[in-house]
């Protein structure tokens, strides 16, 4: 699988990416791990005892910051170019994906610049329509989800696919699908097969099989039009890959294994899984213990909706710490947390937390170089 991984946030309410080398920062094999929250991007450096930095800052706290949330995902071409979700200001500007370049060679040095933004049109959500997913495909196209409706409603998120360049703020797009339940996270694998969560409707994990639209026009297989006007595939094949279950009631992201597997994570009974390249249920690697499994949430072991991972299987996961209040579930006040899973043998150990007392924690994004 690809060494540069993303992961995912899942949803503002219920339905809702190494292992570095003893070597030091500038060794082979780094790993930074990077989380939106508080509208803020933070990064871990995994090797120095969770070492942690405040890349972006809010535009809140700094008049030159931007507010940052979502899947982070890093361009495959080595630029150190990334992507995520940016709604500073929204809904004027309204939210898109902000492409930002990174510098600085360890945590504690970085910095990032933002040299594009990606706005597409959105359905008639009920809720904000907010921006979550995102993939790149091995010729440097790259894919988004949004949320559409989060809790209620019709399913009407979307999958879009855009075109390079990404330094801009004019970013050629095609919508793959436009009625996508609660969309959350997506993975892209080697064969270019995108695979997105979706937590409500009909929840699961949907495949995308090529060959997609080689441009926003119908020259390239983009010529039909959406509610908004926007470009519109000609068509999709699209499957239920994984219909939710027991295991995975509310499929929030998903990510790729070195041993050829999916972890697809649950917020709602926080569970992470792992299935098979066929899509068969193979066993969880995170849940509640086992005195919490029937109560209500918070779990101690967190509710996990992004999910990132590294060449040596080390999954990292955003616990957005869902809580119960008089308004039901969701979010509580900085009760999130990033935390890892290592693996011995084969078999994952228990959570190791790097952050704690974040405020709505729901992507994750590791680089790997």
């Amino acid at each position: 699988m690809r060494t540069i991984a993303c992961a995912a946030r899942a949803l503002l309410v219920l339905p809702l990416l190494l292992q570095a080398c003893s070597d030091g920062p500038s060794g082979p094999n780094q790993v930074i791990v990077f989380n939106g929250q508080g509208n803020q991007l933070d990064a871990y450096a995994p090797d120095d005892d969770d070492r942690k930095q405040n890349v972006i800052q809010p535009r809140s706290q700094d008049p030159n910051g931007w507010d940052i949330n979502a899947q982070i995902c890093f361009d495959p071409d080595g630029s150190r170019r990334f992507i995520a979700g940016e709604d500073t200001g929204q809904p004027n500007p309204p939210q898109g994906w902000g492409f930002f370049q990174l510098e600085g060679d360890e945590v504690g040095k970085l910095s990032a610049t933002r040299i594009g933004k990606l706005t597409p049109t959105y359905q008639g959500s009920g809720d904000n329509a907010e921006n979550y997913g995102c993939g790149f495909l091995s010729d440097g196209r790259l894919v988004t989800t949004d949320v559409g409706n989060q809790a209620a409603g019709e399913g009407d998120g979307q999958l879009i696919m855009w075109y390079p360049p990404f330094d801009s703020f004019e970013v050629r797009y095609c919508k793959l699908d436009v009625a996508i339940g609660t969309a959350g996270g997506i993975w892209v694998d080697d064969d270019d097969r995108v695979y997105v969560t979706s937590a409500r409707v009909a929840p699961g994990v949907y495949r995308y099989d090529p060959p997609f639209p080689t441009s926003n026009d119908a020259s390239g297989g983009c010529g039909k039009v959406d509610a908004t006007g926007a470009p519109l595939a000609d068509q999709i094949q699209q499957t239920l890959f994984i219909r939710a279950d027991a295991n995975i009631a509310t499929p929030n992201a998903i990510v790729g294994s070195p041993v050829d597997t999916f972890y697809i994570s649950s917020v709602i009974n926080g569970v992470i899984a792992e299935y098979d390249r066929d899509g068969r249920f193979v066993r969880r690697i995170l849940e509640p213990p086992a005195g919490e499994m029937l109560g209500p949430v918070p779990y101690s072991t967190g509710s996990p909706i992004g999910l990132g991972i590294d060449s040596s299987g080390t999954v990292y996961y955003a616990d957005i710490g869902l809580v119960v209040s008089s308004s039901g579930v969701g979010p509580g006040r900085r009760t999130g947390t990033v935390r890892r899973i290592l693996f011995q043998n084969g078999n994952p150990g228990p959570p190791i937390t790097m952050g704690t007392e974040l405020s709505f924690p729901d992507g994750i994004g590791v680089l790997e170089e």
